[in-house]
């Protein structure tokens, strides 16, 4: 049992596992995982994490479609931060307990402050990192907010409107 699956259980929410033999080649793992499994690009999310203004280093979590790419001005707005940039792949490992391609936004090692894309709420679930590559999580957008404390802000560049 992984340690997102582990948050899932402990919290007693309805969750699914799916799971796919990881591409080592991939280049985009979120993508991957969408075409894998089947599955609307636009309800697999990806987690970033992300480092708002590089004077305190505060590390935070952005939860996108596979579909579209971070706005990370967007996301400094609704942080009450200068700037943001995408955080170290080191530092993300690190922080989180996860590999980048498998960051999972349940279950991290040190809890970061999360942010979910406002599209998450067009779909009665969504799917989320599971911990590994290759292990996705489906569960509802909802459960997701209240297990991480997280809020839902408009964070998906060059998104289409679904």
């Amino acid at each position: 049992m992984t340690p997102a699956v582990h948050a899932a259980e402990k919290a007693r929410i309805s969750y699914s596992v799916r799971s796919y033999a990881h591409d080592p080649s991939a280049d985009s793992f979120a993508m991957e995982a969408a075409a894998a499994l089947g599955i609307d690009p636009w309800r697999v999310f990806k987690t970033l994490v992300v480092m708002l203004n590089d004077d305190t280093r505060q590390l935070v979590v952005a939860v996108v479609p596979a579909a579209c790419q971070l706005d990370l001005k967007g996301l400094a707005r609704v942080a009450g931060a200068k700037q943001a940039r995408m955080a170290d792949a080191r530092d993300a490992q690190r922080t989180t307990g996860y590999v980048v391609g498998g960051i999972s936004p349940l279950g991290q090692r040190r809890r970061l402050p999360l942010f979910l894309d406002a599209t998450a709420r067009n779909y009665e679930t969504i799917f989320v990192s599971g911990e590994r590559r290759g292990l996705e999580l489906e569960l509802l957008p909802e459960d997701l907010l209240d297990l991480t404390g997280g809020r839902c802000a408009e964070l998906a560049r060059d998104a289409v409107n679904r």
